[in-house]
């Protein structure tokens, strides 16, 4: 009995760089975050627009970002440098667009027709830091079933949404995590990767890992940084412990054995274990094999 298997993206650490940032952009090809996102939005003044995207230009021409994502968030499709990001879009060819504040379906559908032509390896991740996108989380993971759909991950933005519905900042964001639930149910039901929000005192490294490991519980692949100084607690917390790693393996051999080929449950160790655990298994395998195989950039 066999399987395809779909081998995991590494995304357990996804630094957001200003575009405008020369230096930090600079410094970019030495971290070992496993995505990049180069924002043309949020941290960047609006008289400072052009010059950050002359900056991607030239980034992208003497920088590859070898083995990992490469992601522009551009501005909002209703702004007034949409028309320019999309071109520079094109241009480029990055691995992923992000779009901030993803209302509705609708929102993924006019940045597919206006990605037409592009590259067919940029797909979308919508940013969900609204309350309307969050009550229509559903709705737009749907719309990433297309057979030619880019919708590719969801990303939580606490801090809009907290601005947007006036819930405070609090340790253990207990009034959010039942929103964040929602975006998780809805990437998982639709087949979408999803992002945890930024944490946003980075110079609070134990209160960082608490929240990394509050949002692997939860079920994200990963969490968005502002940073460079999170990304090694990130790839921490978000990936395979040893213990993982031993009892995926023991996992993988148990089925491995001939009396277990065409069984769906098998006895290990004194308890059950079901093919799905097989799958699970082969998948951290594969995620460790591309932690291996991409290595810490020189």
């Amino acid at each position: 009995m066999s399987h395809p298997l779909e081998i995991p993206r590494l995304r357990r650490s996804v630094l957001s760089v200003p575009a405008i940032n020369q230096r930090a952009l600079e410094k970019t090809h030495a971290l070992d975050c496993d995505v990049v996102i180069f924002d043309l939005e949020d941290s960047v003044a609006v008289e400072k627009k052009a010059e950050a995207r002359d900056n991607l230009r030239r980034f992208f021409k003497h920088t590859p970002l070898s083995g990992r994502e490469t992601v522009i968030r551009i501005n909002a499709l209703d702004s007034d440098f949409v028309a320019d990001d999309l071109e520079l879009v094109h241009a480029l060819a990055p691995d992923v667009v992000a779009l901030p504040k993803v209302n509705d379906a609708s929102c993924i559908k006019r940045l597919e027709a206006q990605l037409d032509g592009a590259s067919l390896q940029t797909r979308i991740w919508a940013m969900m830091e609204t309350a309307c996108g969050i009550t229509n989380s559903i709705e737009i993971a749907k719309s990433g079933k297309s057979a030619d759909g880019r919708l590719d991950c969801f990303v939580i933005g606490l801090n809009d949404l907290r601005k947007d519905t006036g819930v405070p900042a609090r340790p253990g964001r207990a009034y959010l995590v039942p929103w964040m639930m929602q975006v998780v149910l809805a990437a998982r039901a639709h087949g979408l990767g999803v992002i945890d929000s930024v944490f946003n005192d980075f110079r609070d490294r134990q209160a960082l890992e608490e929240e990394c490991v509050q949002g692997r519980d939860m079920g994200f692949d990963g969490k968005m940084l502002i940073h460079p100084d999170q990304v090694e607690i990130a790839n921490h917390v978000f990936g395979p412990s040893p213990e993982a790693i031993e009892e995926a393996k023991a996992v993988i051999a148990a089925f491995s054995r001939p009396e277990a080929r065409d069984l769906n449950v098998v006895t290990m160790d004194g308890h059950m274990v079901e093919r799905l655990h097989l799958e699970q298994a082969e998948k951290l395998v594969a995620q460790i094999s591309l932690i291996e195989k991409r290595g810490k950039p020189a």
